[in-house]
C-alpha cells in the first residue's frame, strides 16, 4: 500500500526550511507519520534554531521507521556548511544531487505516494540554465521525447508550456508537432489518473494574433496539425487560440491552458492564483509535486516565507489513490 511521502529540503540557501516548519504545524498528524525528509540534519537544526522554530527532528536510518508521529523524519544527506545560510555553491551542487538522486531511488518503492521537492535555484541541478527538476527527474526516468509535461495546477485552472526553461529566442526551434502531441497524450492520460477525468484543453498560439495564420507561421506549421491530429483521437481540445485577450474571460471554459512557452501561461496564472497552486510533473515513473515559487533568497531567515504552496502540496499528494 502507497502511504509514504518524499519530501526534499532542496536548496540550502532558501526559505526551505522555514515553510517546512510551518507546514509541520498545519499537518494532520496522521500525515505526519508518511514525511520522510531528505535533506542534511545538522544543517535543518542549525536554520530551525535560527528562525526560532521548535519542530521537533530526529535523524533515520531505516526508511520503514514510522514510529515517530511527533517527529519530523529526516533521512540524513552529507553536507559541509559553516553558515547554515550560506553554504558554497560546490557543496550544494553535490549535496542536491545526492538528496535527488535518493529520492529518485526511493520513489520507485511501491509503497511511496510521491515526492515533493521544496524551491531551488536551477543552478544547482546542472551547468546550465535549461533544466529544471521537471528536466531532471524525466532523464532519470528515462523519457527522452519530451513527452514529460510540467502541469501548474490550481482547483479552478491549470496550465502547461510546451517549452519550459529555455531562452524565448529558442522557443521557435524547439517547437515540433510531435512535440505538442506527446505532451497532449501524456497531459491527457495522466490528469485522468489523477482527476478521474479527461480535460477540456485550450491551446494557444505562440505569435501576436497569431501571426494572422499565414502560411509561414508556427500556428499553421506546427500548432494547428498537432491540434487537427488530436481531435481526431478523440481530445477535447481547441486551438490555436490568440494569447493576448485569451486570459480575460475565454479561459473559463477550460480545464487546461497549454501555451508554447514557460511566461506565456504562468504569468497571467500567477497574477491569478499567487501561492495558491503547485507544480506537477506528469509522465514519471511516480508523482512529483513541488511549491509553484522560488527559493526566496531576497527573504532568507526573516521569517517571512509563505508556506500555503508546501501545504498543498503535501495535502495532493497525501489524497491520491493509494
Amino acid at each position: 500500500m502507497k502511504n509514504k511521502i518524499i519530501l526534499l529540503a532542496s536548496d540550502p540557501n532558501s526559505i526551505n526550511s522555514e515553510i517546512i516548519s510551518k507546514t509541520w504545524k498545519k499537518i494532520n498528524p496522521s500525515i505526519k507519520k508518511q514525511i520522510y525528509l531528505i535533506a542534511n540534519y545538522d544543517l535543518i537544526n542549525s536554520q530551525f534554531k535560527k528562525i526560532k522554530t521548535r519542530t521537533p527532528i530526529i535523524k533515520i536510518k531505516n526508511f520503514n521507521d514510522r514510529l515517530f508521529s511527533k517527529k519530523l523524519k529526516i533521512i540524513d544527506i552529507p553536507l559541509k556548511f559553516s553558515n547554515p545560510y550560506k553554504v558554497p555553491l560546490t557543496s550544494a551542487k553535490k549535496y542536491i544531487s545526492s538528496s535527488f538522486k535518493l529520492a529518485h531511488k526511493l520513489a520507485l518503492n511501491k509503497n511511496v505516494k510521491g515526492i515533493v521537492n521544496c524551491p531551488l535555484d536551477k543552478k544547482l541541478l546542472h551547468k546550465t540554465k535549461t533544466i529544471g527538476v521537471t528536466e531532471l527527474l524525466s532523464l532519470k526516468c528515462k523519457i527522452l521525447d519530451g513527452s514529460e509535461v510540467m502541469l501548474i495546477y490550481n482547483k479552478k485552472l491549470s496550465v502547461v508550456p510546451i517549452t519550459t526553461h529555455i531562452d524565448i529566442r529558442n522557443v521557435p526551434k524547439k517547437l515540433k508537432s510531435t512535440l505538442i502531441i506527446n505532451k497532449m497524450r501524456t497531459l491527457k492520460t495522466d490528469y485522468k489518473k489523477i482527476f478521474n477525468t479527461s480535460p477540456k484543453i485550450g491551446v494557444l498560439g505562440l505569435n501576436p494574433h497569431n501571426a494572422e495564420f499565414s502560411k509561414k507561421s508556427e500556428e499553421v506549421r506546427i500548432i494547428h496539425p498537432a491540434i487537427k491530429k488530436l481531435k481526431k483521437e478523440g481530445f477535447k481540445i481547441d486551438g490555436p487560440l490568440s494569447a493576448d485577450t485569451f486570459f480575460v474571460n475565454k479561459y473559463k471554459k477550460y480545464d487546461v491552458v497549454v501555451g508554447m512557452y514557460h511566461d506565456q501561461v504562468l504569468t497571467p496564472f500567477k497574477s491569478m492564483f499567487q501561492f495558491d497552486a503547485i507544480n506537477i510533473t506528469l509522465g514519471l515513473k511516480y508523482v512529483r509535486v513541488s511549491p509553484d515559487h522560488g527559493p526566496a533568497k531576497d527573504i532568507v531567515a526573516k521569517n517571512k516565507g509563505d508556506h500555503l504552496s508546501l501545504l498543498k502540496c503535501i495535502n495532493f499528494i497525501n489524497k491520491l489513490k493509494k
